[in-house]
């Protein structure tokens, strides 16, 4: 609806926003039908793609698949899966499994709670009791806070039991409560300890006009590059029409706090460096390990053989 009225009422050239794969599903065919442009900033499952949306936050091929990888590499041999009960979670689990089963992976267990849910105690016994060498978090919103202090209340430990993260960023950790995620593990593009002039100038720019204790996160810095991605496509096509964006976006650019961008004009991704962080005890996640180098955006896993069956593509 409010797409909608955007578009139609208020005529814009470009809607930057959407949260949760449920509210960019929900919004995709009145893109579509309008033929307007979306651009949505937040990490998802990936198996989707649209000539009216540009993707700016992480496929899994750079967040979920690197996050496995790293974790392969540190030896775990099991994992146990909590997430909440809609789009994105129950996606990105399945192709959790199908990287397991590749991987010689275990999953102990796979659990799912209503979005919002803020009782753990059945679930976060299980997973005690599973003795997973870690526990992959695809959960959203408040339930984070409920999970983790559940977690930290029957004594286990990130040195025991790592739970990486995928929707928790510097934003949610004060809710969370610090004392009960430091030492967990996330995966995410970016963070605002990325030391870099850009991300330097974004963050002092940011904490100037929203208070020297607000935290930037990855959400907020893949929507900032959402508008530059969307001004120099325009710049380079010398126009705000729909078509003349898509017919020149391929090869866009931009220096962006994460680290240079880049838009494929193909399936409307932008490339990303993944990162692994920790949270750390003053509530900022530091980087532990990078891919080095953008990651080129494959959301059909087409590179993948074991990933094979799990989405076709639209094209």
């Amino acid at each position: 609806e409010k797409a909608e009225k955007l578009i139609s009422s208020d005529c814009v050239a470009a809607v930057f926003g959407g949260w949760t794969s449920s509210s960019r599903k929900a919004m995709l065919p009145v893109f579509e039908d309008n033929n307007s442009l979306l651009y949505y900033p937040v990490q998802y499952e990936g198996l989707e793609d649209s000539k009216n949306i540009f993707y700016t936050g992480a496929t899994t091929n750079q967040q979920i698949i690197p996050a496995l990888d790293y974790l392969k590499e540190k030896g775990a041999k099991s994992l146990y899966l909590v997430g909440s009960d809609y789009v994105f979670p129950q996606t990105a689990n399945r192709i959790i499994k199908a990287y397991a089963a590749a991987n010689g992976m275990e999953i102990k267990g796979e659990d799912y709670t209503p979005l919002g849910s803020t009782d753990f105690s059945t679930i976060v016994n299980k997973v005690r009791t599973a003795d997973a060498d870690a526990v992959f978090n695809t959960l959203n919103g408040d339930s984070n806070v409920a999970f983790f202090r559940e977690y930290t209340n029957v004594g286990l430990k990130p040195a025991d039991m790592p739970v990486v993260s995928v929707s928790i960023a510097e934003e949610e950790v004060g809710g969370i409560g610090v004392q009960n995620v430091e030492g967990q593990l996330t995966a995410w593009n970016y963070y605002q300890t990325i030391d870099s002039p850009e991300n330097n100038k974004f963050v002092a720019a940011y904490k100037a006009k929203y208070g020297q204790d607000k935290p930037t996160s990855d959400p907020m810095e893949a929507a900032y590059t959402s508008v530059y991605l969307w001004k120099n496509t325009v710049e380079k096509a010398k126009s705000f029409a729909v078509k003349d964006i898509q017919d020149n976006a391929d090869g866009v650019t931009f220096d962006a706090p994460e680290g240079l961008v880049t838009i494929d004009g193909d399936n409307h991704h932008i490339t990303k460096t993944a990162r692994i962080g920790e949270i750390r005890s003053d509530g900022l996640i530091y980087t532990v390990w990078d891919s080095g180098q953008p990651i080129e955006p494959d959301p059909y896993l087409k590179n993948y053989p074991w990933a094979a069956g799990l989405g076709s593509s639209s094209k």
